[in-house]
This record gives structure tokens, C-alpha cells and sequence, in this order.
């Protein structure tokens, strides 16, 4: 009786270190979520043709593929009268340590890299706390089928967003 109350006190103690060591490993990656890891095809919702309302100073738009192969790719360009004033490469990509949204804005080398913290639903959180300006890239599709893209200094700083409607809808 006693060697079994021992052996059960072990495997209790063996799956307490264990999910220690998971919920370490987790938080140490910077990914707030209690469900299964993220998936590059849980971001579905972002895939399409967005722009920002017309009639402004200026006309931005973002072009994302569907997720395939493990990637998606995106592009972005603000228009200014009738000039392009910035463009921009983007990637949405699976790697071995998680999903990074990657930017080459105005065709830089090299990409930053933002990490994906945080995906809950129809919002999605990529960070870099190194890189200068932005820190956090956000998205956010909403209820009546708009998109918002946001970028700040960090969590708790002043955010700049950008509203978009999808194209041709």
C-alpha cells in the first residue's frame, strides 16, 4: 500500500515538473494562449484585398494571399495624389520557433521581424521589442467585415491605426 501511495505521489510530482516546464517554455516565447499553438491558417480572416476609405490624403491598401505552404504573402503601397509614396513586402511565415510577420518596407534589406504573441479569434498581436519604431503590428477584423491595422510603441503607448473596408465587397 505504501509503495503504490509513493509511486502515485512520484507521477503527480514527474507531471507537475512537466507542465512546469511546458508553461515555461510557452512564456518564455512570449505566446499568451491557452488553447494549441497558432497555426498559420487560424489567420484565414486577414486574406483579401483592403483599402482605406477614398476621398482621403491619402490612399493606402494591403494585399494579402490566402495562408498556403506555410506563408502568406502580403504587399502594401499608400498613394498620395498620383504618386506612390511608400510600398511595402510583407510575410506572414511559419518558422521552427513560431509565426513572424516579416516587413520590408520601401524593398529594405534586412526584414524586421515581429513575432506573433498573442491571436485571439479575428485580432492578432506581432512583437519586436528591439526594433525601434513599431514595436507591435495588429490586426483586427471586425464585426461588419472592416479591417483595422495598428502600430505602437509597445503595450500601453499611443497607437496609430489605419481603418480598412475590403475591396469589391
Amino acid at each position: 500500500m505504501k509503495s503504490s501511495i509513493r509511486f502515485c505521489t512520484v507521477v503527480t510530482l514527474i507531471l507537475a515538473v512537466a507542465l512546469i516546464i511546458v508553461w515555461s517554455a510557452n512564456a518564455s516565447r512570449g505566446i499568451r494562449s491557452t488553447g494549441p499553438a497558432p497555426k498559420i491558417s487560424d489567420l484565414t480572416w486577414l486574406a483579401g484585398d483592403w483599402q482605406t476609405a477614398p476621398g482621403g490624403r491619402a490612399l493606402i491598401e494591403e494585399h494579402w494571399t490566402v495562408p498556403a505552404g506555410g506563408t502568406m504573402i502580403g504587399m502594401g503601397r499608400t498613394v498620395v495624389g498620383d504618386k506612390t509614396a511608400e510600398f511595402e513586402f510583407l510575410r506572414i511565415e511559419l518558422r521552427g520557433e513560431g509565426i513572424f510577420y516579416a516587413a520590408n518596407p520601401n524593398a529594405n534589406c534586412p526584414q524586421t521581424d515581429f513575432k506573433l504573441t498573442r491571436l485571439t479569434g479575428q485580432e492578432v498581436i506581432f512583437e519586436n521589442p528591439a526594433h525601434d519604431y513599431p514595436k507591435r503590428v495588429m490586426y483586427r477584423k471586425n464585426s461588419d467585415g472592416s479591417l483595422v491595422a495598428s502600430i505602437d510603441a509597445g503595450e500601453g503607448t499611443k497607437s496609430q491605426s489605419f481603418s480598412y473596408q475590403p475591396v469589391g465587397k
